[in-house]
Parts: C-alpha cells; sequence; structure tokens
C-alpha cells in the first residue's frame, strides 16, 4: 500500500469518508439559485459578478485556487493584482448566462494539475496577464456576436500573444490532516520585468449574521509572522507566513455604501482590499488593524523576464515555533513522490506518458471538483438575504416544492464555475470515474443523493439547482454497478453491503418513474427534459396540451435499462443473500414488458431503421424522425446473464422459463437470446435485426461517427433539416456541431452535434457488452463503406481510441480538443496543459462549453485505463 493508500483506509473507516481540509471553495458562488432572493428567479442579474468583490454570501464562499475545512468555516485563497486591473483577482471571472452569446462561460485560463483523494497534494496553474484583464472587451464583444459565430474567449483578446503574463502555480502539501503547506510559485513568462502584487487571504464565511453562529470568530495577529484564527466550531488555527511587505485585516461585511447606496458603519469591509490596494484608500488604518475575520499579508515583487518568486505559508491547529525550518519545507518534494507512487499504482503499468499525463490531470480536476454545497430550500423561501424582503413569487416560484430538501455536503461539483451544484446524471457519471482513485468516495456520493434529505419524499431524485423537479436520465442504478465492478476488478472483492443499501433506494426512485412518467400505463415513458437540452424539436420539458402527449424513445430506453440494472444488481446480491431472487424476477419481467412496448408500438420506423419520439395528437400519432442519441438510447439496456447464476438461482430461472413459455405461446414479445450451448443468455431491448441496423447509421462517418466519437444528432440533419408543424407553428432541428444555436435552456449546451463523452461511454460499454455475447458471430462493418469487418468488441476498442484522441498530441504537439489555440499550448512549458471541456465539435474536435467538465469528461481516464488493460498499449 503507498501512503495515499493507507490515509485512505483511514477515510474508509469513517461514517463521512472526507479529509478534515480540502478544494471545497466554489470558484463561483455569484449567480447560483441559493444566492438569489429576487422574486423571479433571474439568478445571474441578482447577484451578478460585478458585485462578488463587495457583497458577502448568504450560502458558501468562493475564491481562486482555494481550500476550506469541511464546513467552509475558515477559507483560504490567493487575490492578485498586475499594477493596472480595477479590482483584485479575487475569483475567476465570467459571463452571466445573458452576457454571453452562447450562454454563462468562464474566460480565464487556469488547470488542475494534481490533486490526490485525501489532497495530500494539490497543484494548481493560473495564468494572470501582466496588460490590464481585458473584462470590458470581453463582455462587448461577447454581447455583439450572434449564436452562429463563436464565442470570444480570452486567448483572442491578445493580451496573451506576447507572452506577458505570470504562470502562478498554487501548491498545497500537508503535513497531516490539520496541517497544511502553502507554496505560491510565480514564474514570469514575458520578454521583460513586470510587477505583481500577491494576497494569500485567510477568512471567516460570514454565518455570524446569516446563519445563526453565536460567537463572532475573528482572526487577530500574534506577531510579525503569524495570525490565529478563532472560531467556536472549528477550534483555533494559527497562518504562518514569510516576511510581507506589510498586513491587513478587515471584515467580511457587505459594503452597503456601493450595494444600496448606505453609509457603512464602518471602513473595514469586504472589498477593503481592493480600495487598499488599487486606490490607497484606508491602508494605513489597515494596516494598524489588529484582527479582523479577513486576514491578507501582502507581497509585492518586480520580477523580472523569466525570473520567478516563491512565497511558502502554513496553516496549522498547532502553535510550531520555527514553522519553516530545512527539516519541514522538503514536504512538497516529499508529498509530490507519493502522489506519483499512488498514481503509478492504479495507473495501467504499460501507459505512454502522453496517455498517463491526460489520466492523471483528468482525475486530478475530479478531485479539484469537491465543494462544499449548502442549501436549505425552506429556509431559503422563507427568509431574507437582508437585501430583498420574502416575497409571493419567490414563496411559489422555483423549487418551492422542495422543501424537505436541505443540502450541507461535500459534493463533487460537474465544474465548480460553470457548474457550482450537482446535477443528478453528472454525479454518476463522476462517481465512475471517481472510483478509479477513491472507490469508498464514489460509492458515498451515489449514496448520498438518495438520501432523506435528497430525495424526494415521493421518490424523485433532485435533478439541478435550476429546477430540481427536472428529470435527468435515471442512471444511478448503472452507476452504481460499475462502481461496484470497478472495485471488485481492483480490490479482488465486491461490496455487497453497498449493493444492498442503495438498492432499497432504488427501489424507491424507480417506482417514482412508473407511477409518475407512464401516463397511459403502456410502459412507454416521457420525462421530458432527461438532461439532453435541446435535443428536441422543441422544448419536451413543457406541457403540450390536453390533446398532445410525447412518448420518448430515451424515456423508455432508460427505463428499460434501469428494470435491467435493478436485476443485474439483484442477481449479484442473490448470489449472496437469495432473499433478493424475487426482486430479481420482477425487474426481469418488468424490463420484457419495456423491451415489448419500445419495439411493438409504434417507436420503430421501418423504413428509416430507426427508433423515435411518438408524438400523440388527439389519439394521432406522429413519429418525430430526429435521428438522434434519443434514438441510440435504445443500446444502453443490455445485459448477460450467466449459467452459473441460472444454475444456483433456481426460483429465478423457474420464474423465466415459465415467462418464456407462455409469451411465445401466446405469440408476445420475447427479448431474449440464447447460445447454443446454454452458458448465456442475452437481454436486449434492441433484437439482433434491429442492432444491426442501428449500427449501421452509428458506425456511417455521414451520419454519427466522427474522428472524435458518437455525434449526438446524425450529420445528415445538416442536408436534411427536420420540420415539424405543430397548432400551427412551425419547430427546425438541423445537424449543430459547434455551439448551440438555439436558446432551450440558455443555449449553453448542445446535443444537436457535437460529441459527449459520457454518451460514448454508454455506447462503447454497450457495444462491448452486446460482443461478447456474439463474438465472431456478429460482424458489422467499421466503418460504414470501408469493406473492413469487425465483431462488436473490437468496434468497442475503435470507438474508444476515437474518443482519447481528442486529447492525443501529434508529431507538432496539436491537440484535436485545443482547436484555434494550439498555437498557445505549443509554446514551452504550456505543452502538457490540457483542458476537460464539456463536450466537442462534431466536426473539428476541438473543445465546447465548460472547459473544466471533469465532472462526466474525466472517463476518459476509465477509457484509457480499458484501453491499455485490453491492447497493452495507448
Amino acid at each position: 500500500m503507498t501512503a495515499e493508500h493507507q490515509r485512505l483506509a483511514v477515510n474508509a473507516a469513517k461514517k463521512i469518508p472526507l479529509e478534515q481540509w480540502g478544494p471545497y471553495l466554489s470558484e463561483r458562488q455569484w449567480g447560483t439559485v441559493r444566492e438569489d432572493y429576487s422574486a423571479y428567479g433571474d439568478a445571474w442579474h441578482y447577484f451578478p459578478y460585478d458585485q462578488s468583490h463587495f457583497r458577502t454570501y448568504y450560502w458558501g464562499e468562493d475564491g481562486l485556487a482555494g481550500i476550506s475545512d469541511f464546513f467552509q468555516n475558515l477559507c483560504f485563497a490567493v487575490a492578485l493584482w498586475n499594477g493596472k486591473d480595477p479590482v483584485l483577482k479575487e475569483r475567476l471571472f465570467g459571463l452571466g448566462n445573458k452576457e454571453g452569446n452562447h450562454g454563462e462561460d468562464v474566460k480565464e485560463l487556469y488547470y488542475y494539475l494534481d490533486n490526490t483523494p485525501t489532497h495530500y497534494y494539490m497543484d494548481y496553474l493560473y495564468k494572470y496577464p501582466q496588460q490590464e484583464f481585458p473584462y470590458k472587451q470581453l463582455l462587448e464583444e461577447n454581447r455583439k456576436r450572434s449564436k452562429e459565430e463563436p464565442e470570444y474567449e480570452l486567448l483572442d483578446t491578445g493580451v496573451f500573444d506576447k507572452d506577458e503574463y505570470f504562470d502562478v502555480n498554487i501548491t498545497y502539501a500537508k503535513q497531516n490532516a490539520r496541517d497544511i503547506f502553502i507554496r505560491i510559485h510565480l514564474h514570469n513568462r514575458g520578454p521583460k520585468a513586470a510587477e505583481i502584487t500577491v494576497l494569500p487571504t485567510l477568512w471567516f464565511y460570514n454565518r455570524w449574521n446569516y446563519d445563526g453562529l453565536e460567537k463572532k470568530p475573528v482572526i487577530t495577529a500574534r506577531d510579525r509572522n503569524s495570525v490565529k484564527a478563532s472560531h467556536s466550531r472549528l477550534g483555533p488555527y494559527y497562518l504562518y507566513f514569510q516576511q510581507p511587505q506589510y498586513c491587513l485585516f478587515t471584515e467580511n461585511e457587505t459594503n452597503t455604501e456601493k450595494m444600496s447606496g448606505t453609509p457603512n458603519k464602518t471602513p473595514f469591509v469586504k472589498d477593503a482590499f481592493h480600495e487598499a490596494i488599487i486606490h490607497k484608500k484606508d491602508l494605513e488604518a489597515l494596516q494598524q488593524k489588529r484582527s479582523g475575520t479577513k486576514f491578507a499579508p501582502v507581497y509585492h515583487y518586480e520580477i523580472e523576464a523569466g525570473g520567478s518568486r516563491t512565497i511558502t505559508l502554513r496553516l496549522s491547529n498547532k502553535i510550531i515555533e520555527s514553522p519553516f525550518s530545512s527539516g519541514t519545507t522538503g514536504i512538497f518534494a516529499a508529498r509530490k513522490e507519493e502522489a506519483d507512487a499512488f498514481y503509478a499504482s492504479i495507473l495501467p503499468p504499460r501507459i505512454t506518458p502522453e496517455m498517463a499525463n491526460v489520466q492523471r490531470q483528468a482525475l486530478a480536476g475530479l478531485l479539484w471538483s469537491k465543494q462544499y454545497y449548502h442549501y436549505d430550500v425552506e429556509r431559503w423561501l422563507t427568509s431574507s438575504d437582508g437585501i430583498t424582503p420574502v416575497n409571493a413569487g419567490k414563496l411559489h416560484g422555483r423549487n418551492h416544492e422542495w422543501k424537505h430538501l436541505k443540502n450541507q455536503d461535500i459534493i463533487a461539483m460537474p465544474d465548480k464555475w460553470e457548474y457550482p451544484w450537482y446535477a443528478a446524471w453528472d454525479l454518476a457519471f463522476q462517481s465512475i470515474s471517481m472510483a478509479l482513485v477513491d472507490p469508498v468516495f464514489a460509492k458515498h456520493q451515489l449514496l448520498l443523493i438518495m438520501r432523506e434529505w435528497y430525495m424526494k419524499p415521493d421518490g424523485q431524485i433532485p435533478a439541478y439547482e435550476w429546477n430540481f423537479s427536472d428529470v435527468n436520465p435515471p442512471v444511478q442504478a448503472w452507476a452504481a454497478l460499475e462502481v461496484y465492478r470497478i472495485e471488485k476488478e481492483r480490490t479482488g472483492k465486491g461490496d455487497i453491503g453497498f449493493l444492498k443499501r442503495i438498492f432499497q433506494k432504488l427501489l424507491i426512485n424507480f417506482t417514482w418513474w412508473i407511477n409518475r412518467k407512464d401516463a397511459n400505463g403502456n410502459n412507454m415513458f416521457e420525462g421530458g427534459f432527461l438532461g439532453l437540452d435541446n435535443i428536441g424539436v422543441f422544448d419536451r420539458s413543457h406541457h403540450l396540451g390536453g390533446d398532445m402527449q410525447l412518448e420518448q424513445a430515451d424515456g423508455t430506453s432508460w427505463m428499460g435499462m434501469y428494470a435491467l440494472n435493478m436485476m443485474d444488481m439483484a442477481l449479484e446480491i442473490a448470489m449472496k443473500d437469495e432473499s433478493f431472487e424475487d426482486t430479481a424476477t420482477k425487474f426481469f419481467e418488468q424490463f420484457v414488458l419495456i423491451a415489448e412496448a419500445l419495439n411493438e408500438q409504434g417507436m420503430w420506423n421501418e423504413e428509416d431503421k430507426f427508433f423515435y419520439d411518438t408524438l400523440s395528437i388527439a389519439g394521432h400519432p406522429t413519429q418525430l424522425r430526429i435521428q438522434s442519441i434519443v434514438g441510440l438510447t435504445t443500446l444502453f439496456a443490455v445485459s448477460i446473464i450467466e449459467k452459473k447464476t441460472l444454475a444456483k438461482l433456481v426460483d429465478f430461472k423457474k420464474r423465466i422459463n415459465w415467462f418464456e413459455s407462455y409469451r411465445l405461446k401466446n405469440k408476445r414479445y420475447w427479448p431474449n437470446e440464447e447460445h447454443s450451448d446454454g452458458e448465456q443468455i442475452l437481454l436486449s431491448l434492441v433484437p439482433q435485426k434491429r442492432l444491426v441496423h442501428l449500427l449501421a447509421r452509428l458506425l456511417n462517418e455521414a451520419e454519427f461517427l466522427s474522428s472524435g466519437g458518437i455525434r449526438a444528432l446524425s450529420k445528415h440533419h445538416e442536408q436534411h433539416p427536420y420540420t415539424i408543424n405543430i397548432g400551427g407553428i412551425d419547430y427546425h432541428i438541423k445537424y449543430d456541431p459547434g455551439d448551440s444555436t438555439s436558446d432551450f435552456f440558455g443555449g449553453n449546451s448542445n446535443w444537436r452535434g457535437p460529441v459527449w463523452i459520457p454518451i460514448n461511454y454508454l455506447i462503447i460499454q454497450s457495444i462491448r457488452r452486446y460482443g461478447k455475447f456474439y463474438g465472431d458471430n456478429l460482424l458489422v462493418e467499421y466503418p460504414v463503406g470501408s469493406g473492413k469487418q469487425l465483431n462488436l468488441e473490437q468496434v468497442a476498442d475503435e470507438l474508444t481510441r476515437r474518443v482519447v484522441s481528442l486529447f492525443h498530441a501529434d508529431a507538432a504537439g496539436k491537440r484535436p480538443l485545443h482547436g484555434k489555440y494550439n498555437w498557445f499550448y505549443q509554446r514551452p512549458g504550456n505543452q502538457h496543459l490540457l483542458l476537460f471541456y464539456e463536450y466537442f465539435h462534431g466536426d473539428t474536435n476541438h473543445g465546447l462549453g465548460a472547459s473544466h467538465q471533469t465532472g462526466w469528461t474525466s472517463l476518459v481516464a476509465e477509457l484509457i485505463s480499458e484501453m491499455v488493460s485490453r491492447n497493452g498499449t495507448t
């Protein structure tokens, strides 16, 4: 066991497997639903970026490369100033939803370089321009651009053209769980000397005004190189720092003069450091102040071209006489070696350095995405933030039906700037990648979202904070099995206790789906949104009217997959506990009924050889003939039952034999296939003939297959847009390989052409399972038109290579994901830097959407591991 594995073993024994300190600070608290107290739910307008410097938050904090304890009582982050900007760089800048031409978008260059599950070693890189940061230019240019134009990015502004910037590396290395070394390394990448001011900032989350904290915490000066932070819930902590130019104290309180024109009671407010450093306002008073709730030592350097400076600090719960003695400063090298040893033990042994870098940064981003998330909906609805009174619009507006939801946990976020709130299906995908490094935490996350303070009493799982009642695909059972499988393969032992716990919760949720999303009781499901944003010709979340009903191929397929996953889970448990055998039979029969509905009630189009949503108007069904991921979700429900399982579970075998005999005798649909030797039974939504037809579209480069994976919408619709008239209104859909040209769900993500890694992961795993059953008895042309015949396991391997190629550098050092910005990533020192985008252009493969969506793009790490284990190389 490596040192990191030993620490993980200690955490595994805890009720909640967490370190007290970690990267739990959000990268964006402003513009979130929980900070929105307006009557009309306009979160971006109610708390914009411009107010984040001087207005305190109600539900949490944010910062640059920051850390906090797991209740976010005490926070640490880095603030910077280049001598030109109008504000200190305390947090990442980005555009709100209505400011960007494609919705909200961070406009910064930052990278998660390294992290371990216990956060004993963490490394973060921020690139800070030496010219004035182009806030205004980014805002104005993006506002001018249409939906058909690309976003205007920071690298487009010219501030990095001449390398006039600082690399700011923030590294954390723990001596122990409550003793953390902090190193801030500044490197001038530019051709001439440049000035920079650095404020390593320690502050308390303002619970004394908002959260009933009886005793206000305080940070007090001890001597020239340390302060003491005292908090009634956390206990004392000490920040030790090397000699600064001077120190500043203030209070984490709203500047009411800027906020509402009300005079401040004191000059010591949240943005006092901005005023002092930039405008020299009250600078002397802040230096003379000896206590407060926000503190920073100030370091000012002029760094020569190519030169560097390093600042070292230490945050500890102990008094230390010599905090930076020669025996302790080697902690960074020691923890880096431990991190290297940990990853060497879990990454494939034959992996190339190039692919090892991709895996490690993907997993680092995943671990950096852990965030303290606090949101009590009942309190939020019935309280005021001190600015806006409680109002009827809010009381009966967003999420008012979720008063039971009381979240205060550490959760892996999809993206800590773009999506600093959990999403049900994102979290399921995240748990799979998390299982590679910390299976205990992965299992904890899956169980957490189904606890009683998350799941609605009727069984619905909260989707995401913008609308908890939206419906995400029910992938939790599938994810639980994937996590179980990964841990079992790595340790040799499957956690049946985990499967039992999550199975009981999933039973409740499955029942909710059956009761709420099958309006006609015919095993054809709706679901609406289902996480796919603008995949439909119209917004599938909106009620269509009394005589119209949409039955969804994907809703039905997800439920078929859900039933099959629950059957698989019950069978796995039943091998140890036969009391689950009956439940396995129940889900087997439910799956058969869903498979029958999908295949025989009008969703399959024999002419197109594809599955479609069906819109019923006054009882007359119309297929929505859109060739998209909606029809391909039918591939996901596939399972193989081994003979040894049937041999042990006699009652289950007896029941399915009877059910098969009954249905075949009565000429009813039957979805099973069996090997001639009887060793395996295949269960799937798609019969073999239809599977071959779907694969002919899937593997066609003129349709779904791109060089970077499977597109969300067939390229067929580029020349053949789809139009339907409903109630006198024409609705259109066409192939959009890049950023969304529609306004659905804010217009910031697109399912009409790009490549999405989570969907590709599902497709690859499903095709591989088909291949395991059929072997060389089923060969398909790959790609279509090539004349090359492959079995389905080989097809899965080839699709994996295409997805992984998004991150692979060619001989010139160019990576597809960087697109037109490869010029920047080919420069010295930048060649190893990666971004993990939300999705990828369907034609060019460059990254789009959220730039740090390791919430599911980190699945590339698992795909690389599978590729190496199967083929011996990348």
